[in-house]
């Protein structure tokens, strides 16, 4: 059976086998603990103390209460990226066996943040660095007892890149002949050609 939440494929066996798991927690508990794993996954960090509070009475391992926080971020996560309503959802996660009233709660605090959560996801996915900017100068040695060939001349390439991830800026330097500097501006103009035609 095909899922939307799971981008039209079956559901993973290990949710499966969860879906118990949170059937043992109270559906008032579980929408608290839905609750901590959307703060999670929005950048602002999960109290485990608090997850250990809730899931206590239910008498749970420590690594039940990990897989109650994993099927949860998947769960979420999942649906938020496949951008399925919370009525489709509830509808779902019925289907896989998950009682009414904790599939309604879950829905319900996945309505509440499914729009900052789809922003956050849309922010974290595919972030390639950036070419802040680019120097550079030529060389050209007249004589040299070091270098066979002389009269050519070297281009230093000095690339600023900034790492989306971290927000700083890092220097990569680099020599190049005259020939491999030729090579290198004919295939910028081609990936900027084709780029041209992408847009």
């Amino acid at each position: 059976m095909r899922f939307r939440f799971c981008g039209d494929l079956d559901c993973p066996d290990w949710v499966l086998a969860e879906i118990s798991t949170l059937a043992k927690i109270s559906s008032v508990k579980l929408k608290l603990i839905c609750a901590q794993v959307l703060k999670d996954l929005l950048g602002d960090g999960i109290d485990y103390e608090k997850v250990l509070k809730l899931t206590s009475d239910a008498k749970l391992e420590s690594g039940d209460v990990k897989a109650t926080i994993a099927v949860l971020g998947f769960i979420l996560s999942s649906a938020a990226k496949h951008n399925v309503d919370g009525e489709s959802l509830s509808s779902e996660l019925q289907q896989l066996g998950l009682p009414k009233e904790h599939a309604t709660g879950l829905c319900r605090s996945y309505e509440e943040k499914q729009s900052p959560l789809q922003d956050s996801l849309r922010g974290c996915s595919l972030r390639l660095n950036r070419l802040d900017s680019v120097s550079w100068r030529v060389d050209y040695t007249l004589s040299s007892s070091e270098i066979q060939r002389v009269n050519e001349p070297i281009v230093h390439l000095k690339l600023n890149v900034k790492d989306v991830d971290r927000g700083v800026q890092e220097p990569v330097a680099m020599m190049l002949s005259a020939e491999k500097f030729r090579v290198l501006l004919a295939e910028l103009k081609q990936a900027e050609a084709v780029m041209k035609t992408l847009d």
